[in-house]
């Protein structure tokens, strides 16, 4: 062969380094082309200047010599392609009888190295199934793990190598520490050392240099990058309660003082941290800051943390034996709806448990409170509770079961005039209702239906003003770009691993939802400057002062349905609060909700309200739609 290729060369049918590469490819050769795959030379014809392959898919293709010379890439019989194809059975052996000797020579097939995907498409289907390699691959993993001659990658991502020499567990592990440069890289291999600790054969004076390092780095990152500071000592705790021997320096930061000092912003280093570290810092509340002061301070918390904070938080309150301070904010924030999202949506699904006393019809006012709230703030914070309404099919039923017919009837036009559900999805909801109370099917269909839909939302100018302009700026500025954002990310490549397209996608979704739902709110919302209000009774518009029991005073404004200001006594007639004064004369008796029951005031006085939310817009056709 060597003399036809030499004639070739001197014919000019192939270039010198052609000449070479076919050295490499002579019949019964297997090879891998980068479009065809893998094959086997079944013959080369110099007279006709072709090479034939039997690839696996395509058997007898041509190629001309110089371009089955470039393209074409030689495999030795040791190859994983070519044992399958002659021995898949020795293949199966080998991989189940020495798991790690199988994996080093599949490395070498790859050049010494390959990531998790190339050796699942290696061995699935022909050597295992899905379910075999599953099995498989998980054990073989953690053998892999001890082997001083594999690195394995902290990332399903990453890239298995086969070293040249071998280096233990311990020595990889504290290497990646060594030479990680970013903050979160070096968390990352400071993780893997907490986890691993039991890989090394003398920690103390192993670990000691990490623990002194992770102090370093958390002084440090202290000011600029608090969140990761936690982080650094939480790993250099774990090391040092794990490994027998091993202190800290004398001076070195303790957690409970690191959370004192950041009191403040204590809430938002939980967020940022990983649900396992986010709850260690939990658990370390009452020591932290003692027992008069930690349950005010853990609801203070709880009040502003997410979905996983809270449900932490609740737990630790329950197994210190405080479930009636619980229990009593709980209701707290139920009865003036301060209560958040994520608050409601724990306690929706706990439901059956501790607390299933409060889960009455009022839960269910507050649920549509707090995500018109979110609506017009932060869409993303209430979408696990928006989704869990819609997704529970019991959820509803479990609310509104025990409530009476006047209150059932009040919260389905709760439902009914609420934006924050599109219409379909609206009338589930409704239907659902009405399974629990049959009575309420007229307010479906019938003439108290279309009146309790079509009843408008009075609001004030400004409120309205504002709202407008929350849908012009989703209409005209935030959904074109999140459109450019979707026709960028698309570009990006495969669009199942695409995150930014998926993120641009789920934002699509989230401001489609926010324009409808505002379409809808405007369409009801009539503006009102409160002129002219009735004041022979409390009617919307007016100042009311209250005297209560105790002889104090309290002074309410009764505005519009998006007009709320408790700091400043307005609240709008929507309110538990605004219903029970609507209608009620001077001189009367009014009893109204309170954190823990009713309270019995009298009203005294019902002025016009003049404050700032009675400003008058220069064009109100402009501000309705």
């Amino acid at each position: 062969m060597e003399e036809d290729i030499q004639k070739a060369v001197e014919a000019g049918k192939i270039t010198v380094e052609n000449g070479e590469a076919l050295k490499l490819l002579p019949a019964g050769t297997w090879c891998v082309h980068k479009s065809w795959g893998f094959g086997c030379i079944n013959e080369i014809n110099f007279l006709v200047n072709q090479v034939t392959i039997d690839f696996k898919d395509r058997k007898g293709h041509t190629m001309q010599l110089q371009y089955a010379a470039e393209s074409l890439r030689p495999i030795d019989a040791d190859h994983i392609l070519v044992r399958k194809e002659t021995d898949l059975d020795g293949v199966r052996k080998a991989a189940t009888d020495d798991p790690k000797a199988f994996v080093h020579s599949l490395l070498r097939n790859f050049d010494g190295k390959a990531t998790q995907d190339q050796i699942t498409q290696a061995l699935v289907p022909e050597v295992f199934n899905q379910t075999e390699f599953k099995r498989w691959w998980d054990s073989t993993k953690k053998a892999l793990k001890k082997d001083p001659l594999v690195s394995v990658p902290t990332k399903k991502t990453g890239t298995f190598e086969l070293r040249e020499e071998a280096v233990s567990m311990a020595d990889e592990l504290l290497m990646e520490f060594a030479n990680a440069r970013q903050l979160k890289q070096r968390i990352t291999a400071l993780d893997q050392i907490v986890k691993h600790f039991d890989s090394f054969e003398d920690p103390v004076s192993q670990l000691g240099p990490v623990v002194q390092e992770a102090e370093d780095i958390a002084r440090k990152s202290l000011r600029l990058h608090t969140s990761q500071a936690f982080e650094f000592i939480l790993g250099r705790d774990e090391i040092v309660q794990a490994v027998e021997g091993l202190e800290p320096n004398e001076g070195a930061l303790v957690l409970a003082d690191l959370m004192r000092s950041e009191d403040r912003s204590l809430t938002d280093v939980l967020e940022a941290l990983p649900a396992a570290k986010q709850k260690r810092v939990i658990a370390n509340l009452p020591s932290a800051f003692g027992e008069e002061e930690w349950v005010p301070k853990t609801l203070a918390m709880m009040i502003k943390s997410g979905v996983r904070g809270v449900t932490e938080i609740a737990r630790l309150l329950q197994d210190q034996g405080k479930h009636e301070d619980l229990r009593r904010e709980l209701d707290r924030w139920i009865r003036d709806h301060s209560v958040t999202t994520e608050i409601l949506y724990w306690l929706c699904k706990e439901r059956k448990g501790e607390f299933a006393d409060l889960v009455q019809p009022s839960v269910f006012s507050a649920i549509l409170s707090a995500l018109e709230r979110n609506q017009f703030t932060d869409e993303r914070r209430g979408g696990k509770l928006h989704d869990l309404v819609l997704d529970d099919r019991d959820l509803i039923p479990d609310l509104v079961n025990d409530a009476e017919p006047g209150v059932a009837r009040d919260l389905m036009r709760r439902l009914m005039m609420t934006p924050v559900f599109e219409e379909l999805n609206k009338r589930s909801l409704l239907a659902r209702i009405i399974r629990a109370h049959p009575e309420l099917e007229a307010m479906m269909g019938g003439g108290e239906s279309t009146s309790e839909k079509e009843e408008a939302l009075i609001v004030s100018w400004v409120s309205l003003q504002k709202r407008k302009r929350e849908y012009e700026e989703i209409v005209n500025k935030k959904i074109p770009e999140n459109v450019k954002e979707i026709s960028i990310a698309r570009e990006y490549g495969d669009l199942r691993e695409n995150f930014e397209f998926k993120a641009a996608k789920e934002m699509q979704r989230v401001l489609g939802r926010q324009r409808a739902e505002l379409e809808v709110a405007l369409a009801r919302a009539r503006g009102t400057d409160f002129s002219k209000p009735d004041l022979s009774r409390v009617s919307i518009g007016t100042v009311v002062t209250v005297r209560n029991a105790d002889g104090t005073t309290d002074c309410y404004s009764i505005l519009g349905a998006w007009d709320s200001e408790p700091e400043n006594g307005v609240i709008s007639y929507q309110t538990a609060i605004g219903q029970g004064l609507l209608g009620h004369r001077p001189g009367e008796s009014v009893a109204l909700p309170t954190e823990t029951g009713q309270r019995n005031v009298e009203i005294l006085t019902i002025e016009p309200y003049t404050g700032p939310l009675a400003a008058h817009v220069e064009d109100e056709e402009e501000a309705t739609v």
